[in-house]
């Protein structure tokens, strides 16, 4: 969570004005309000933290500055309680040969995935997120990785056709 020298932990409290209180020994992190930080500032500070924690780089917990972005996390102990060989099996199925199926989760979904200990992690737009969270669930189920594809691609043809409309009737392209 520090990082080299401290450069992850400088950069989340000069981005974001706020103080962070990092417990060497348990790793636990205290978030404290800058002088003029913006309180929404202290969540995006705590989603940061979090994804970093679940294993992104902080390049990619970093996107959680931005405004249309959200850190899903999906605990896999609430489908299959303690049994980790069911949770590595559907771990395996979403992460796939050589990461292919992960990759082709992220580029169909413009989203970043991360599979941490119990759980699996999204950054990405709401919508977006939600799709992979559909998607992991038919994994669980155990569809095939072409039915789980075939639904990414009707959910993206359907999110473009729905941001096509938006961009269409947007007032300031009405001029």
């Amino acid at each position: 969570m520090i990082g080299p020298e401290g450069v992850t932990k400088s950069a989340i409290e000069r981005k974001l004005i706020v103080n962070l209180e990092i417990d060497g020994e348990t790793g636990d992190v205290e978030i404290y309000p800058g002088s003029e930080g913006n309180p929404a500032d202290l969540f995006r500070a705590k989603d940061i933290i979090t994804a970093i924690g679940r294993g992104f780089s902080p390049e990619n917990a970093f996107k959680l500055m931005e405004d249309d972005s959200i850190l899903t996390v999906i605990d896999l102990r609430e489908f299959f309680g303690r049994s980790d060989a069911d949770i590595e099996r559907v771990k395996g199925r979403i992460i796939g040969e050589h990461g292919k199926a992960r990759r082709n989760l992220e580029e169909m979904t413009g989203t970043r995935i991360s599979l941490f200990g119990h759980t699996v992690s999204i950054i990405g737009e709401v919508e977006h997120s939600d799709v992979v969270r559909e998607a992991v669930r038919m994994f669980i189920e155990g569809r095939t990785h072409s039915s789980v594809y075939r639904f990414l691609q009707s959910k993206r043809d359907e999110l473009r056709k729905s941001e096509m409309e938006i961009w269409r009737l947007s007032p300031d392209k009405e001029k």
